[in-house]
């Protein structure tokens, strides 16, 4: 007589299997050859095989995931360490790629060997693509709130409203970076009457700015110093170093005209 596999000996009662038929998810078992034992109705669905197909293969024979035959399976994680484990992974079913989260858990017998290994997946196909709109929408708000406009010929100019944030101000430079290389713009004026309170961690941010502009071989002029946000600077000890700072965003452009030798006369 054939011995029986002490996985499907873990899990051949009959409740168990009806409540593991009952999961809208796929929930699958393997041996610790990573022979599939057991899956249950949602995982044939899934595969469009019946369950007597499904046990003659590896999982990674059907599941083509990233994962598969990779440090990164967590199954494999899971028989190795006895604990639980968790990612992202991406299968390929009939050609079709498909997002998934899966756990994957040590599976034990009586005596508290581990005989095997329990996998269960979520399809999160929704969530993915409802994560890509967020980052799309985020980055579409972003250049809208950071949008760089050719004032005059070599001159360009960045109005900031808001917060200046790690993320915003990388935003900023590789705003202004492309369009200093586009425009071919030798004067960058970077107007923060707009921006509501000014630290260290923001002057930070705008110094680096300027220096990355510097290296494009544009100057770069910063507008919109309040009599609140220059108070702010001096009692924080702020050293701006060479950079020209004005009060409005007219002074400012006077300066570039200056620097481009530029000269506005009024018509008659």
């Amino acid at each position: 007589m054939t011995a029986k596999n002490p996985v499907l000996t873990a899990l051949d009662a009959d409740l168990s299997v009806r409540v593991l038929n009952q999961i809208p998810t796929p929930v699958m078992a393997v041996d610790k050859d990573f022979k599939i034992v057991f899956m249950n109705e949602a995982g044939c669905s899934l595969l469009g095989l019946p369950l007597g197909e499904i046990t003659q293969y590896k999982c990674s024979e059907l599941m083509n995931s990233l994962h598969c035959g990779t440090p990164e399976c967590r199954m494999n994680q899971a028989m190795q360490s006895g604990a639980r484990a968790t990612a992202r992974n991406e299968v390929n079913i009939d050609g079709r790629a498909v997002p998934i989260e899966y756990t994957a858990a040590p599976l034990k017998d009586e005596a508290g060997n581990i005989i095997g290994g329990v996998e269960y997946v979520i399809d999160i196909t929704s969530r993915v693509r409802d994560e890509q709109k967020l980052r799309e929408q985020s980055r579409t708000i972003m250049e809208i709130s950071t949008p760089a406009i050719s004032l005059w010929e070599g001159i360009v100019v960045l109005p900031v409203v808001g917060v200046v944030d790690s993320m915003r101000a990388q935003q900023m430079m590789n705003t202004m970076l492309a369009k200093i290389k586009e425009t071919s713009s030798k004067i960058i004026i970077l107007d923060i009457q707009g921006v509501a309170a000014v630290d260290t961690a923001v002057a930070n941010h705008l110094i680096k700015i300027t220096k990355a502009t510097k290296l494009m071989g544009c100057r770069c002029l910063i507008s919109g110093i309040s009599p609140a946000v220059a108070e702010t600077l001096v009692q924080l000890g702020i050293d701006l170093g060479d950079v020209a700072t004005n009060a409005t965003l007219k002074d400012s452009l006077g300066d570039a005209f200056e620097l481009l030798h530029y000269e506005v006369r009024k018509t008659k």
